[in-house]
């Protein structure tokens, strides 16, 4: 799947750190460990730093820990960029991490990560498939271009803005069929494991091209 590290992503325009992140679907599916407090998700937290226009918050669930006047998180879940959340709930043992910030404590995230991981495969599972000869063609390309990078680097990337091309040319035919056929965005959503915005977003673009 190519599951790595978070990084910052966008969610209802807000900048949130994610904890998970795929090359598959990239930030469109980007997971995290959400917070509950009274049943609902808190807003961000607000880090006092002194006078000054920029105030530097955070959606991150470490820093919901009740120090320094912050919300302490009772529960947590999964959380993915494409608005879902995981029906089940983490309590916090608030006991057994004590007065430690909770980025010290070994707080227990296995289950919002399989949580997401299962969302991901209901993604997955609803995708366009790649037809066999297709997908095996592009592991294939995969594989050579990795080992040029060793023996030859500048070849490789030549040969990387010439797949550039060829996807950008591809993929505007590929979209302008979509949009001449009245397939709607949320189609194109799924179809494509993205979200809305960014299916709306190529089939205009290819109605424009």
């Amino acid at each position: 799947m190519g599951q790595g590290a978070g990084g910052i992503a966008m969610e209802g325009g807000a900048l949130v750190e994610w904890d998970w992140w795929t090359v598959e679907f990239g930030d469109a599916h980007a997971g995290a460990v959400g917070v509950l407090i009274g049943g609902g998700e808190p807003g961000p937290v607000y880090f006092d730093v002194g006078s000054g226009p920029d105030i530097p918050s955070t959606k991150h669930w470490s820093a919901y820990d009740g120090r320094h006047r912050r919300p302490r998180a009772e529960a947590l879940r999964a959380a993915c960029a494409c608005g879902w959340r995981g029906a089940a709930e983490y309590p916090l043992d608030w006991d057994a991490v004590g007065d430690r910030p909770l980025y010290e404590a070994d707080v227990d995230l296995t289950g919002p990560l399989a949580d997401w991981n299962a969302h991901l495969s209901l993604v997955r599972d609803k995708a366009a498939p790649l037809p066999e000869p297709l997908a095996a063609l592009l592991v294939e390309v995969a594989e050579q271009l990795t080992a040029t990078t060793e023996d030859a680097p500048l070849a490789a990337l030549r040969a990387v803005g010439v797949l550039e091309r060829i996807a950008a040319r591809v993929g505007r035919e590929a979209a302008g069929v979509l949009a001449d056929g009245g397939v709607s965005a949320e189609a194109v959503a799924t179809g494509l494991g993205t979200t809305r915005s960014k299916a709306l977003m190529l089939l205009l673009t290819a109605r424009d091209g």
